[in-house]
């Protein structure tokens, strides 16, 4: 199969997921979207953080390193990749624009490949997943990260390579930050593994674990009556 061919199938799989006549989940999906409305999940990781960790040292080289995560990711997609590969965003792309349905006229700005949103969260949700290492946890925060990759398929401000690639580059960023991090971890610090059922293996809380689910539960929650009351 040629190019052609690929990025054929990228519009239609872009068209079946984008939209959906629904102004509620139009508006449902603009909050999700918006990096306010996930503040209080951050302050739930940023609380997790501090509370698990006893010396400040460590708690500013797990925050250092988040924030690594995030420059990479977008210093990368925004900075080079995009720039050079200069794809248009379906959004504004007149070949396809015209076919999709813009939530609220919603179209985003600069170019399309690759999305910073999808490699931005996925580098997060892999650091924090290896940083943790609770099952449930990584189930909620790569969750989380998947929602917002769907957002931009739904909204139709990326296409779906856009959103896999951003993915694959945010996986990759994590894992090097984590390696990254281990070893500078490893000299301000004697205590890499816990024995217990109170704490993971890493030394997290479950019951401070248990909060960021929470939080996020309730953000979804806020996410769903905001909307609700936008669209109706």
């Amino acid at each position: 199969m040629d190019i052609q061919g690929l990025l054929e199938i990228d519009r239609q799989l872009l068209l079946a997921f984008n939209g959906s006549g629904s102004l509620f989940i139009d508006s449902l999906v603009l909050v999700l979207t918006n990096a306010y409305t996930w503040i209080a999940f951050c302050l739930a990781l940023a609380y997790l953080v501090i509370k698990n960790n006893g010396k400040w040292s460590q708690i500013m080289l797990v925050v250092a390193a988040s924030g690594l995560c995030i420059l990479l990711s977008s210093l990368v997609a925004e900075g080079v990749v995009k720039p050079y590969v200069a794809r248009l965003r379906p959004s504004l792309d007149p070949s396809v624009c015209n076919m999709l349905h813009l939530a609220k006229g919603y179209t985003a700005s600069g170019y399309s490949f690759f999305s910073a949103h999808a490699a931005n969260t996925f580098s997060i949700a892999v650091f924090f997943s290896l940083l943790v290492r609770s099952r449930v946890f990584t189930i909620f925060i790569m969750a989380w990260s998947l929602l917002n990759a769907w957002t931009r398929l739904y909204l139709g401000v990326h296409y779906p390579s856009d959103v896999i690639v951003g993915l694959a580059y945010g996986a990759f960023v994590g894992i090097m930050v984590y390696l990254i991090f281990m070893k500078l971890y490893m000299i301000v610090t004697d205590k890499l593994h816990f024995i217990s059922s109170q704490y993971t293996r890493t030394g997290y809380g479950f019951s401070d674990i248990d909060i960021v689910h929470n939080v996020l539960l309730l953000t979804i929650v806020y996410a769903v009556i905001h909307a609700a009351v936008s669209a109706f």
